[in-house]
Parts: C-alpha cells; structure tokens; sequence
C-alpha cells in the first residue's frame, strides 16, 4: 500500500510503485520532496521485513551509506570556519592517534580538501561491513588494515591533488581527524555540529544501532528481496557509511547547505565556505541527476547548480538531489540490493511531475540476464598468460575467483555488466569471452573451459 501524507507522486502512480517493488524485489521504500524550498510530499511504500505486515512510514530508518560523507564533510567545514582546521593545510600537522604513513622515504601530503573531494590519492573505495552483533575493529584498526579489519589499510598511491578517485577511506581519515581535533566521539560530534542544530532527530551515527531503536529500522535484504540473516551490517566506519537517517531529515540537510550558500543568518556554514563546498573541484564518474563532478562533500552538476549523493550498503540504496537554484529535490530511500533501479525510476517520476528544468529523464530499465545464459557463462577464463580466473553462477551473482584470492562477489550493474563494489573492478560479458575492467585497463578474457559445478 502507498501511503503519501500529500498530493504528489505517490497518489499519482500507486499501481507503478506496487509494481515496481515487485519487479525489482525490493521490499520497502520512503521518499520526500521538495519543491520552492518547502517539504511539498512524503511517502512511503512497502515493508519494513519481507514477510512481516509492519510498514514503511515517514519515520523509518534506513541507512544512508555514501550519503554519510557529505554530512561528515559539512561537519568539518563547520569546523574550518571555526579556525580548528585549515582546507588546505597537511593534515598529519592535526592528526594524534593515527598520521598518513609514508611511501617508502616519501611522505604525501594530504589536505582536507583533498580528503572530502575524493582527491587525495588514498586507497579503499568502499567498506562491506559487518554482521550485527560480530565484534568491530576500532577506526585505528580499520586505517591500519589489521584484524578484525576486512580491509585493506588506508595509504597513498597516487600523487595528491592530480585526480578524482572514489575513497571510503579518505573519509575515514576524516573521521580520525575530526575525533583528534576535537577530543570528542565521532557520533556525540555529529549530533553537535549538523544533526542536532537542523533538527535532524530520526538520524544517528550509531553503529551497532542501539537497541531501543530497532523497531524504527527497516531490516536490509538481498537482491532476491530476502532479509539478510543479521537484519542489517554495522558499520564503524560512520563518516563514510554509518548514518541511519530518514528522507525528510536528508532534505533537512539539503536546504540547510541552500541556506549556507544564500547567506542566510543562521545558517551552518559561512556562505563563503557552502560556495566553496558547491563548487566543482574536479570532475568525476557520473551519477544520478546529472552530477559530473565533485566538491567539497558533494556531487555537482559542472555548473555546480545541482548538488547530491549516492549511498549503498549491503541491502540498503538511496539517493539525494536537490537545486541551490530553484529549492527542488527529492531524497528517496529503499531496503533491498535492487534499490538503486527503483531510485533511478523514482526520480524520474519526481523530476516529471513536479517539473525539473534540464533533469534527465532517460531511465535505463533493468534487463537480468537469464539464469541458463548466466549458468552457461561459468567457466574458466583466460586473464594474461597462464593466469586463469573462474566464474560460477549462483542465481543471484556471480562468485569470481582469483588466483590466490578468496571469491569476489559480482553484481550485475546493467545488462551483461557485473561488478564488485570491494574492488571497483567490472565484468563485462561478450560472449563467448568476457572483459576484465579495472583502474582504466580493459582485456579481452577469453573462456578456457567450463566449471564442472557451477552451484547452479
């Protein structure tokens, strides 16, 4: 059932929502709309767990992964307009429990702003991370690639400042920084410095979730729209994944940054340091809405009228858009693996009714390749020389194993197009060969031999 609390998209297309969670197996989704710098629609469909009656509503929680690094952006803004940090000043001079280590006798210099506009050069694109109730590593642990870290450790391996590249892990070192600067709690100096004072009550840093706030939370779930068998992944870490959050608070936020960038009295940011934030650094892989490149926290259209983010975590996809122009935009919010096909449906329905100038309204339906096709591309394939990797079919993804390497999970990205997010690495399927894509390489991988078991 669609539950819009206003005239709107959700009143409008009842049947297409109902149908669109079924086609993508997502079991629940919220949304909230913005039009003339006013909240002019929230929604909701769906459930909160596959299985149960109890629904989505306005106040659900969801977690807001990769849109956590904005509001971590904006908090250190906060705190570079109050003198404790400078943009552009090397930031082992503030860091105390942890420094970004040398390359071998070469010690990198690394900048917030590089850190917030993905340009630091620093490793780890994204964070799995983990089961509910496992034991999690500390920040320190986490930067420094050891147990129970499940990854890497964060370091330097392109030369600062010279490009764009998609680092969770910069972010994390902003979590460490904000945290040495202050002598305060990541979560408690959030609360202070954005959510609290733009009253953003339905959102927390707070990993693992506190208990008493369970009830509120939509569970995550897979791309067959199975709940996960821990409801839902922690993740410690908060600047770059940890926000539980809801639409509407998310265009809480969105208009406080309008707000910066006007001038407004009272806003969060000096208007001086919003311009900043909303003016393009560099450009970058594209996202949803138009945005080619990036600022200070955000996404921008190149002409930087348009700002937002993606997020993403295991069973949870979202988006934020919004106009420092006009006052539109939209948040929308999903708990399912497929959640990122029904955003992009989503908007294009927003942007069509509430009429957005210049929104690109192309939405590339979701076409999943049979389960005999995908079955029949398990196989060994030839990567260079005598270098062999292995592919199966589970029904849902694939597993491809690497030489040497526990099996990578591939999703599928868009029609013969798989990817795994821990590795920003794709597969791209031309039968009866296969293209391993990776930091700007593509080879042609051609397929040795079936695998006998493909778990089909």
């Amino acid at each position: 059932m669609i539950r819009p609390q206003r005239n709107g998209v959700g009143i409008a297309v009842q049947e297409d929502f109902e149908a669109d969670l079924r086609q993508f197996q997502v079991p629940g989704i919220s949304w909230a709309v913005l039009d003339g710098g006013e909240i002019a629609e929230r929604g909701s469909a769906g459930v909160v767990e596959a299985g149960r009656a109890d629904a989505v509503t306005d106040r659900t929680l969801f977690q807001a992964a990769s849109i956590s690094k904005p509001v971590t952006a904006v908090a250190a803004l906060r705190l570079v307009d109050r003198g404790l940090l400078g943009l552009d000043e090397d930031v082992n001079t503030r860091l105390k429990s942890w420094q970004i280590p040398p390359v071998g006798g070469w010690q990198p210099t690394v900048t917030l702003r590089q850190l917030v506009s993905h340009s630091a050069g620093l490793t780890v694109a994204s964070f799995p991370g983990y089961p509910y109730g496992v034991t999690l590593p500390t920040v320190r642990q986490i930067l420094d690639g050891v147990p129970p870290a499940n990854t890497h450790g964060v370091r330097v391996d392109t030369v600062p400042g010279t490009q764009f590249r998609y680092a969770g892990g910069g972010t994390l070192v902003v979590q460490q920084l904000l945290e040495d600067v202050t002598g305060t709690p990541f979560r408690q100096l959030l609360q202070e410095l954005v959510l609290g004072p733009l009253g953003m009550a339905d959102s927390d840093y707070a990993h693992p979730l506190p208990v008493d706030r369970h009830a509120q939370a939509a569970v995550a779930h897979d791309d067959l729209g199975r709940p996960i068998a821990c409801r839902w992944h922690s993740y410690p870490e908060l600047a770059a994944a940890g926000l539980w959050t809801t639409p509407t608070d998310l265009l809480a936020f969105a208009q406080a940054i309008k707000h910066s960038y006007d001038g407004v009295a009272g806003a969060l940011l000096s208007p001086e340091l919003a311009r900043e934030a909303l003016t393009p650094q560099l450009p970058s892989t594209p996202r949803l809405g138009g945005l080619h490149a990036i600022g200070l926290g955000f996404f921008l259209t190149p002409d930087g009228r348009v700002f937002g983010h993606s997020g993403g975590n295991e069973g949870f996809n979202c988006h934020l858009l919004a106009s420092r122009e006009t006052g539109q935009g939209a948040a929308v919010m999903t708990n399912g693996a497929n959640g990122d096909w029904l955003v992009h449906k989503v908007f294009g329905r927003i942007a069509a009714a509430y009429g957005w100038k210049d929104y690109p309204l192309e939405i590339e339906e979701r076409v999943v390749p049979s389960g005999s096709v995908m079955a029949g591309r398990a196989g060994a394939y030839r990567l260079r020389g005598s270098v062999t990797f292995d592919v199966t079919w589970t029904g849902t993804e694939l597993l491809v194993t690497f030489p040497g390497q526990p099996p990578l999970r591939f999703q599928l990205i868009s029609g013969d197009r798989f990817g795994a997010r821990e590795t920003s690495t794709e597969l791209w399927f031309e039968d009866p060969a296969v293209l391993f894509v990776q930091n700007g390489e593509q080879l042609r991988c051609e397929r040795e031999r079936p695998v006998r078991d493909s778990g089909v």
